[in-house]
């Protein structure tokens, strides 16, 4: 093979991404709350976008004169870079005409906005829950109320420090970590006394340096079966784990009825005692899809189009640069501001559309769901949907990506209603959801004094006409939270 350098022409074609087709991808990818952000970050930022107040009075989507757009949710998003925007700028300049609902020939009021603004922070501070104190704040407090002598205060506050409730509160790194390196006895009888005294604040078993430590940390003397219980969790922790009773009745002489009595106290310990300290943010759900039955009983999809409904650009800057007063620096500027505002709405546009279209579908096919409930669900690959609505996968990927809709059954994401399956006897898929349901069903109707093993299981379900793998039996049942055939055995129900 012969090589050298030199220039030659070669025609190949490529595809490229527009900014605003980016622009729609990533709206359709939003979640509602996400959405609201962006707008809000979009308002704040272009001085052409602006809201007009709910108007319940404004026409619905049901309203035929509602929609005189309805041709901007299939137009294909592409903007002519190479000429300097010069048809899109042409096009914005009629835009009034086209479209007057996103127009408004009100100038831009500062003012109104800034008191907007002000409203909005003085609802959120109005609605601010009240921050509980952290578990330091939590155990400086009781701190401060005993009379202890300085060097020992101040390790107490070195290994309150050291705790987080993140991981129960317990004391992870051990006393030798926190003294310096050349710290002698007395430091360390000190720090042992420190310890003693944060472990008797509380809540009962902080800074525990093991699980043992921290459930006899929540005994006291006057607690029924005080001893045994001491017994339990310094000698039987794994044998309880792993249901040994007959080997705990064997080392302690009880009777299998006098372990479970213990076993029930034990349960009422907190084994992570700082948990109630975490800061565990639940993100909130919120459907922005709903159905409703129309006449002929067909569930009908409806979409909640939050802020965006009132989304306009206001006329009064298009009248500046057509009234020639304007500067070109001016013409410019809100040529890119018009511009912008306007990818904005038909993304927004664009995003209602393809995700109503994406859900009907998939509500569709999953009709038996909404009417006999999730051992009712059906199969369903996002090819299929891609299929039916004519959108590449990706769409529609990103379409059920963290969207949640309201169902006679309860709110769903919309993800929930895809997965695979497995072949019933009868040639009919199965889904997932479906065979855990039945998994559970053959658990709870074992025999607990003979748990079934997972080759048992996987004969239960194939007598339902399920065809099940054992190694897919454990996956789920781990998943569930189904414990081992072992450890759901009942001793007590032994002959």
């Amino acid at each position: 093979m012969k090589l050298s350098f030199g220039q030659h022409l070669q025609q190949k074609q490529v595809q490229t991404l527009s900014p605003r087709l980016i622009q729609s991808m990533e709206i359709l990818q939003m979640p509602l709350t996400e959405l609201q952000e962006r707008i809000e970050q979009e308002l704040s930022e272009n001085p052409v976008l602006e809201m007009r107040a709910d108007d319940p009075l404004a026409p619905k989507e049901d309203d035929p004169e509602a929609s005189p757009t309805q041709d901007v949710n299939e137009k294909e998003l592409v903007v002519d870079e190479a000429h300097n925007n010069a048809d899109d700028f042409e096009r914005l300049l009629n835009l009034d005409r086209e479209m007057p609902e996103y127009f408004d020939d009100r100038p831009r009021t500062s003012i109104n906005r800034v008191q907007e603004q002000g409203d909005r922070v003085h609802d959120l501070m109005a609605n601010v829950v009240d921050r509980q104190d952290s578990l330091q704040e939590h155990l400086l407090h009781q701190l401060g109320e005993l009379e202890i002598e300085e060097p020992i205060y101040r390790m107490c506050e070195r290994i309150i420090s050291s705790l987080a409730a993140a991981n129960g509160g317990y004391l992870q790194s051990g006393l030798a970590d926190l003294l310096p390196g050349n710290a002698d006895t007395s430091q360390m009888e000190l720090a042992q006394k420190a310890l003693k005294i944060v472990q008797g604040l509380d809540p009962p078993g902080i800074a525990a340096r093991d699980l043992k430590e921290c459930l006899i940390l929540q005994l006291s003397p006057d607690m029924p079966y005080y001893e045994e219980l001491r017994v339990l969790i310094l000698n039987h922790l794994e044998d309880l784990s792993d249901n040994r009773l007959p080997q705990i009745s064997k080392s302690t002489g009880w009777s299998i009825d006098e372990i479970n009595g213990v076993w029930d106290h034990l349960k009422k310990l907190n084994p992570k005692p700082a948990a109630a300290f975490a800061d565990e943010m639940v993100p909130a759900v919120t459907p922005e899809l709903w159905l409703e039955l129309d006449e002929h009983g067909n569930y009908i999809v409806k979409m909640d189009e939050g802020p965006a409904r009132n989304l306009y650009i206001s006329q009064y800057y298009l009248k500046r640069i057509g009234s020639g007063k304007a500067t070109p620096e001016e013409i410019e500027f809100i040529r890119r501001k018009v511009n912008a505002a306007q990818w904005l709405i038909e993304s927004i546009q664009q995003r209602r559309s393809t995700l109503t279209r994406v859900a009907q579908a998939v509500i569709d096919y999953q009709h038996a769901f909404l009417e006999h409930g999730p051992e009712a669900i059906e199969p369903l690959k996002m090819q299929q949907i891609a299929e039916k609505v004519g959108v590449h996968l990706t769409t529609v990927s990103r379409a059920v990506d963290d969207k949640w809709i309201e169902t006679p059954r309860g709110i769903y994401s919309l993800r929930k209603f895809f997965g695979g399956g497995t072949l019933a006897d009868s040639g009919e898929d199965v889904a997932w959801d479906k065979v855990r349901i039945r998994l559970q069903e053959v658990v709870d109707k074992e025999n607990k004094s003979d748990p079934l093993s997972d080759d048992e299981i996987v004969k239960h379900l194939k007598s339902l006409g399920l065809n099940v793998a054992r190694r897919t039996v454990t996956k789920y049942r781990i998943k569930m939270g189904i414990p081992s055939s072992r450890q759901r055995r009942d001793w007590s129900k032994q002959k």
